[in-house]
């Protein structure tokens, strides 16, 4: 079994920016890629970025391009994202997830999930 929890969220203005962490425990062995998804209220789940485990290549959504960073930590058991120039649609519950083997930017395929974490966009 592995445990995500992810912290960081807040309310920030548009323009800001803001890192979001998450801690895993428990076997992670065997992962093949960590990721970030988000929810806004009433839509579905998106892809936001992912990292293989081995190889470290990043995989980002279109609307986050060139303003999230995702990395990895194996030493600390830590993924972060580093989101730059939020935007109110930015606005979402973000989840941190492992992935044992599907593809890394499908929901769907990740095993493992945390609670999320709320950011809040405003103008």
């Amino acid at each position: 079994q592995v445990q995500l929890l992810e912290s960081g969220g807040g309310s920030v203005q548009a323009g800001d920016s803001l890192t979001l962490s998450c801690a895993f425990s428990g076997r992670s062995n065997g992962a093949y890629a960590m990721g970030w998804f988000r929810q806004a209220p009433g839509k579905e789940r998106d892809f936001v970025a992912a990292i293989l485990w081995f190889g470290d290549k990043t995989y980002y959504g279109n609307s986050v391009k060139g303003r999230f960073t995702i990395s990895l930590d194996k030493s600390k058991n830590m993924v972060y994202l580093q989101m730059n120039d939020l935007k109110p649609e930015d606005t979402a519950v973000y989840y941190c997830a492992l992935d044992r083997g599907g593809r890394a930017t499908v929901a769907q395929d990740y095993e493992y999930w945390g609670q999320g974490t709320l950011v809040t966009v405003s103008s």
